[in-house]
């Protein structure tokens, strides 16, 4: 299970709840951030844009990609570290409205992790340091530091360790 924290509602479903789990005002804010971010080429600029508006974590030399859309309503439980790379189009969620409840978690994206473009990331989720997530996965549990992985469901294709015998096994040929 991801690392998320469930909050049960009642009567209607937890998206009619939204804004008494986060202010009008404060969706309406990240909202024009995020969309203009997503259409800016300037990455400098989106990292300022994400780090001073909407109190993310980022790491020094970060990109991301156009298009990229970022929760809207909590990008405060979004970290990603330096040197990393968001496809184009990724959505990245630290948040799931469900019928009887809504769900919240941190989402930690590691230093030098290639995340494809078209990628969906959900809630509680940590992606290790040097990580690589094909294009079009969809990210529901964690993924390994140094990890290949890819599809949807996403699977791990190969891992730190089964990298460095493949690398072994080709300089000893």
């Amino acid at each position: 299970m991801r690392r998320t924290t469930r909050y049960p509602v009642s009567g209607a479903n937890s998206l009619w709840h939204v804004y008494k789990t986060v202010p009008f005002w404060k969706v309406v804010r990240n909202f024009v951030v995020i969309q203009l971010a997503r259409y800016t080429p300037f990455l400098a600029m989106k990292n300022w844009l994400y780090r001073n508006f909407l109190y993310m974590k980022i790491g020094d030399q970060t990109s991301f990609a156009l298009m990229v859309m970022l929760d809207v309503m909590f990008p405060e439980k979004i970290s990603v570290g330096r040197n990393t790379v968001i496809g184009y189009n990724t959505t990245i969620l630290a948040h799931e409205y469900l019928i009887k409840e809504y769900r919240l978690g941190d989402v930690q994206i590691g230093d030098e992790v290639m995340i494809g473009a078209n990628t969906t990331i959900l809630p509680g989720i940590k992606i290790g340091d040097g990580a690589v997530v094909s294009a079009g996965t969809l990210v529901h549990k964690d993924v390994p530091a140094g990890a290949f992985v890819g599809g949807n469901p996403m699977q791990i294709i190969y891992t730190k360790e089964e990298l460095a015998k493949r690398e072994e096994a080709a300089s000893t040929n």
